[in-house]
């Protein structure tokens, strides 16, 4: 098409907006309406606007495709997992939700292999052709599932939350995307109508009778401490999936098929870490997390250090397993916090946390490309600074887990009461 600067990055940028302004009011939709309702209509929308991508002659068009691209994955996400969380029963709810991310886990970890040889063999059109029988096969199956509610509360939507939640998000995402190329004056004032309309929300949820998010969500604990730590998970994931294959090209010169092939092994053991996370107890699931971020950050120190080819791709590996256990840990311990009648609020908000957050991590990740691509020195500064804000994150949570469970042991030992 022609294009390049601002317009190849909206080809990335429109999906990543689209979804993470959408997600939060499309979990509680599905709750009101109908999970399984909402999750045919997302595929739907998913299939048919990837139809348009592969067709598009035009960006215009093809940024258009990715917008309503991303409209069906913020429905498909969310009320997913919800559906998943209502229709199996609590024994085998974690291990179901477990198997389904680590399906999705293939997905997202083998994309850039697969992708590239699409892209080298056919065109990059075919990315998009993939994803209509998928789309396909996925509303066929979901339509034959039971529908569920949450019976607990009138199927009446909070239009003024809704509405203030989407035009929140949608400016906390241009931000996050545009704001770094925006003078220091025009970011300043995104930040300030970003903080103003969060505050209008939730002035509107604390007055709503029957609100889009209820704000005792985000008085759970456990649930927030959770959500917080999944967003540097996923941060540190998404430097993981970026920089890995680069350096497998640059530093140790593999071409792009080469670099792919190798790092079918990290990407396996992110894959089969679902189902694992899927059978941890949820007491345990904080521990796990503090000590996921803390093996996430050595592993990213490591690979910035590593100079042998076959221990980089070891240690990617043990990375995979590390990062697949965190990011599948925290859509599952989440889900087992909260009611299900909620499940779609809950992953709503969850979701939306951790796709900001991956914004964050895109946009760091951008960082490497403009020293050139597989650049060794851009690769390792991003890896170490990434590796920091990981176990930053994991001295936080272990340090709240100990001070909370410090908490309850005196009522449990009838101490002090309170």
């Amino acid at each position: 098409m022609h294009a390049g600067g601002d317009g190849l990055q909206w080809v990335i940028s429109a999906y990543l907006l689209s979804t993470g302004t959408l997600m939060l009011g499309a979990g509680r939709l599905g709750d009101l309406f109908g999970r399984r309702r909402l999750l045919v209509t997302g595929l739907a929308v998913f299939g048919a606007s990837s139809l348009v991508c592969a067709l598009a002659s035009t960006l215009p068009v093809l940024v258009v495709a990715r917008v309503a691209q991303g409209a069906g994955a913020a429905m498909i996400m969310p009320v997913g997992l919800s559906l998943l969380t209502n229709v199996y029963p609590a024994e085998l709810r974690g291990r179901a939700t477990g198997w389904a991310l680590g399906i999705g886990g293939i997905a997202t970890a083998c994309g850039p292999f697969i992708g590239g040889a699409l892209t080298e063999s056919v065109s990059w059109r075919a990315l998009f052709w993939l994803n209509v029988p998928l789309a396909v096969l996925g509303a066929v199956c979901a339509s034959r599932t039971a529908e569920s509610y949450d019976t607990s509360a009138p199927r009446s939507v909070d239009w003024s939350g809704l509405a203030g939640a989407t035009a929140a998000l949608a400016a906390l995402c241009v931000v996050i995307d545009r704001g770094p190329r925006w003078p220091w004056p025009a970011a300043l004032a995104g930040v300030a109508v970003v903080v103003t309309l969060l505050t209008l929300f939730v002035r509107r949820e604390r007055a709503a009778g029957h609100p889009l998010v209820a704000l005792s969500l985000f008085r759970n604990g456990p649930y927030m401490a959770l959500t917080l730590a999944g967003a540097a998970a996923n941060t540190t994931t998404v430097m993981f999936l970026f920089v890995v294959p680069l350096t497998l090209q640059g530093q140790w010169d593999l071409s792009v098929v080469l670099a792919g092939t190798a790092f079918l092994a990290p990407a396996l053991a992110m894959a089969l870490a679902g189902p694992l996370a899927g059978r941890v107890p949820p007491r345990a699931a904080v521990r796990l997390m503090a000590g996921c971020l803390c093996g996430g950050a050595l592993v990213l120190a490591c690979l910035a250090r590593t100079s042998s080819f076959t221990l980089y791709v070891a240690v990617a590996t043990v990375g995979g397993a590390i990062l697949g256990v965190a990011n599948s840990l925290t859509l599952i311990a989440t889900q087992g916090l909260i009611r299900p009648e909620r499940a779609g609020e809950a992953s709503g908000v969850t979701k939306t946390v951790i796709t900001v957050a991956a914004g964050l991590g895109v946009g760091l990740a951008g960082a490497v490309t403009d020293q050139g691509v597989g650049s060794e020195a851009a690769a390792n500064t991003a890896l170490l600074i990434t590796a920091s804000g990981c176990l930053a994150a994991s001295v936080a949570l272990a340090v709240w887990n100990r001070l909370r469970e410090g908490m309850v042991r005196p009522d449990r030992a009838g101490g002090i009461g309170g």
